[in-house]
């Protein structure tokens, strides 16, 4: 019997872009079927994660740390590298040394960009979570000092006359050593190792469809993206989609590794004994 499977992911153009062929059954799993996708800025994914209520989903990193329990990282569809990572954005004339008093704005409670900023600047208590196609607004309104931005913000923010005070990715990589573990594919772990492993093998073939027919994918992206310029989705897609995305390998687990043993001796994640993948 084929088992139907709940998926979700976001609307951003490397997501998208990776599941556009299982999303229109260009690749099929074996005994299962997808359903109708559920499309999801990352911080509605976490929340669902934290309810239980797909049975494969992206998350973001930091989220992952507080469901490991039930979730496992599959080694397909991360969002991982250098030079990738969330940039902390201010009006030109902010002053830096004002940032533990300033009001930042941060892309969801559970997401990456949250954790890494707190782990640069434990001392700022005043953070304010909003979605993220919304923080450039507010900082131009002044409804906040600071901001934290990801996804196809990163391309746009000199554009609205913003600058960057600290890219947080690159910080990242020179304290760690290790590529910045931005957001992950995960599926429960109660589907079994069997089917996990051919949904992985499933999302490979799905990035190696899209790779093979990138002209056919870009309906599908521009039909979600919030960022609409094919020039900004194309950058996106060659920033986030990578070799990690195709198998996370020795050096991706690693990264994973590091960042969940940081984040629990900070306190923002929960202690585990559960490894990441299954």
């Amino acid at each position: 019997m084929t088992q139907r499977l709940s998926i979700g992911y976001s609307p951003c153009p490397n997501d998208t872009y990776i599941f556009y062929a299982l999303a229109h059954q260009k690749i099929v799993l074996p005994d299962m079927a997808l359903q109708t996708p559920r499309l999801e800025d990352v911080e509605t994914l976490n929340r669902l994660a934290m309810e239980k209520t797909l049975d494969i989903t992206k998350l973001s990193f930091h989220a992952l740390g507080h469901v490991l329990d039930e979730y496992c990282v599959l080694s397909a569809g991360s969002a991982l590298g250098r030079g990738c990572g969330p940039l902390l954005i201010a009006r030109p004339g902010f002053d830096p040394e004002n940032l533990r008093h300033a009001t930042v704005a941060i892309p969801g409670e559970f997401t990456t960009a949250n954790m890494l900023f707190r782990l640069y600047s434990p001392a700022a208590g005043n953070l304010r979570a909003m979605r993220f196609d919304t923080i450039m607004q507010a900082l131009l309104d002044g409804e906040v000092d600071v901001g934290v931005i990801i996804h196809e913000s990163r391309f746009t923010y000199e554009e609205q006359g913003l600058i960057c005070l600290q890219d947080l990715g690159q910080w990242w990589e020179q304290i760690s050593g290790h590529p910045i573990p931005l957001g992950c594919i995960a599926a429960r772990r109660s589907l079994g190792q069997e089917k996990i492993e051919a949904i992985d093998r499933g999302i490979q073939e799905s990035i190696r469809y899209a790779d093979s027919h990138p002209a056919e994918c870009v309906r599908y992206m521009q039909e979600h993206a919030q960022e609409m310029d094919e020039k900004v989705m194309q950058n996106h897609i060659g920033l986030y989609v990578n070799e990690y995305s195709k198998e996370l390998g020795h050096e991706g687990l690693a990264a994973i590794d590091s960042f969940l043993e940081r984040g629990r001796a900070a306190g923002i994640l929960p202690q585990s004994t559960q490894t990441p993948m299954l």
